[in-house]
């Protein structure tokens, strides 16, 4: 398993600032060693966070054209609705930076339109295929599985990751790369998400969390108090909890150094 390392930082700010490094580095080192840079969003504030990728000097240095961007999840509605990943992504980062449109895998948008959540999976699940066979995305070494360069996930207050809540048996799919869900106890009810296989085949995992209302889900995940999906996320290289102070202040006492 990949080592788990856990940054917590005074402010949003700060985190800001160091999720835009750690970014940033990586884009440079696989594009360097690539010419490629495949990258996971998920939903929710984790688009706010990336504000510092906009500004000087990563929105000048960054090998934009180079970028590959998937989402683990999507709401399953059109790219126009205010609860679509995609929009939101769009709206707040993807429209300010110069990443080639065909480089951005959205979900269909006429079965997001529709609400059919099990063939807008299997498609995205084809996208991903079809993208391994162009050699855009990698596959892990024993699996099969895609392998991604850098997710960049979020976690509900609980401890849910992308689509896969506790209790739903879509955390148990083992064949699927992309799966589907029509009973998200957080609405809109009908998603697609990655499964677990392919979200811990990763190369990098970056959670980023904020704010106290996710302090007691961080803590069971990282501690494993509780079976929650955000306490099995692993990687091939490395996993980085990023943290607000509230958000980390039910970690055991020495867990965690403030930066």
């Amino acid at each position: 398993m990949a080592p788990v390392k856990r940054r917590v930082f005074k402010t949003k700010n700060e985190m800001a600032v160091e999720l835009a490094k750690y970014t940033a580095d990586l884009s440079s080192k696989f594009c360097k060693e690539r010419g490629i840079f495949t990258v996971v969003l998920s939903g929710g504030d984790l688009i706010a966070w990336l504000w510092k990728l906009l500004e000087a000097p990563y929105i000048d240095s960054i090998e934009w054209s180079k970028w590959h961007i998937f989402w683990v999840d999507e709401r399953v509605c059109a790219w126009d609705n205010v609860d679509n990943n995609y929009k939101l992504a769009y709206d707040g980062f993807l429209s300010k930076v110069p990443i080639p449109a065909e480089n951005i895998y959205a979900i269909d948008n006429g079965l997001g339109a529709e609400g059919n959540a099990e063939l807008a999976a299997e498609r995205y699940e084809e996208c991903l295929k079809q993208k391994v066979n162009q050699n855009i995305i990698r596959t892990y070494k024993s699996s099969g599985f895609p392998q991604f360069d850098l997710q960049l996930l979020g976690m509900g207050p609980d401890g849910h990751m992308a689509s896969l809540f506790p209790g739903h048996d879509q955390i148990n799919e083992k064949v699927k790369w992309v799966t589907s869900i029509t009973d998200s106890p957080k609405p809109p009810p009908k998603r697609i998400t990655f499964t677990l296989p392919v979200i811990n085949c990763a190369s990098y995992n970056v959670m980023a969390v904020c704010d106290k209302e996710q302090a007691d889900s961080v803590a069971a995940a990282l501690t494993h108090t509780k079976d929650l999906p955000a306490g099995r996320l692993t990687a091939d290289v490395e996993v980085v909890w990023f943290l607000d102070l509230a958000a980390a202040s039910k970690l055991p006492h020495g867990w965690c150094s403030i930066l």
